[in-house]
């Protein structure tokens, strides 16, 4: 976590600012780009911040290019973090653009709670952050995951749009997400919401199984709460 000092420089404003820079930068690789841009190993330490907190997506090194139409690849050999990459991925090899945007969803929960999505504390009921934030959600205490350190620097309508936004885009099944045009719209806009479905928990589970003919090749996730300006 970051000391109380290091926290201010992450007031409301600028994490939203963040998390619109992202989904910016999202637009560009899946839709802007002259090829297609699946980046694969998207994580709150592969967000690199300028002097004015402006973030940049970084480390693509696992990326992969789409060619024509193409939407959907598969892969035997599953290399990404922990955490951030979708269930369809993990568990059957196959990512797509609504891989990255469940990796997107990911890090705005935790852009919002300042936590790790894998490193609740150990007397909590839930395995990651995403349960706890969907149980939150569904019994309408969805303020009670905001990190306390933001004080009176919350939009309160606005950060829980975001919490909703970020349940849409880590829904189990690829095709409940929406897509990252859609995700920009819904930052900006005020129309009402879709509620979201039950989140996957699959690839946060320690399970020999659940990694069968797969190769996970990341553990490094980094929560939002330790960018620092570059």
């Amino acid at each position: 976590m970051l000391d109380d000092g290091r926290r201010e420089l992450l007031d409301w404003t600028k994490r939203f600012q963040i998390i619109s820079g992202i989904a910016r930068g999202l637009i560009y690789l899946h839709h802007d780009s002259r090829l297609r841009i699946i980046h694969r190993d998207l994580k709150t330490s592969n967000i690199l911040l300028d002097h004015d907190m402006n973030p940049k997506i970084s480390d693509f090194g696992l990326a992969r290019i789409f060619g024509g139409d193409q939407t959907v690849a598969n892969t035997r050999r599953v290399m990404g973090t922990h955490g951030y990459i979708s269930p369809e991925y993990a568990m059957h090899g196959s990512f797509s653009m609504k891989s990255d945007v469940f990796s997107f969803g990911v890090i705005i929960l935790e852009v919002v709670s300042g936590m790790k999505n894998r490193e609740l504390p150990i007397s909590h009921q839930f395995l990651n952050l995403l349960g706890h934030a969907w149980e939150l959600w569904s019994k309408e205490m969805a303020m009670e995951l905001v990190d306390k350190s933001l004080g009176d620097s919350i939009m309160e309508v606005q950060v829980l749009r975001c919490i909703q936004i970020g349940l849409l885009c880590v829904q189990e099944r690829p095709e409940n997400r929406p897509n990252m045009s859609s995700v920009i719209h819904m930052l900006n806009g005020d129309k009402s919401l879709p509620k979201p479905r039950q989140p996957a928990f699959y690839p946060h589970q320690e399970s020999s199984s659940s990694t069968k003919n797969c190769e996970i090749c990341s553990n490094n996730d980094i929560s939002i709460t330790l960018l620092e300006a570059r």
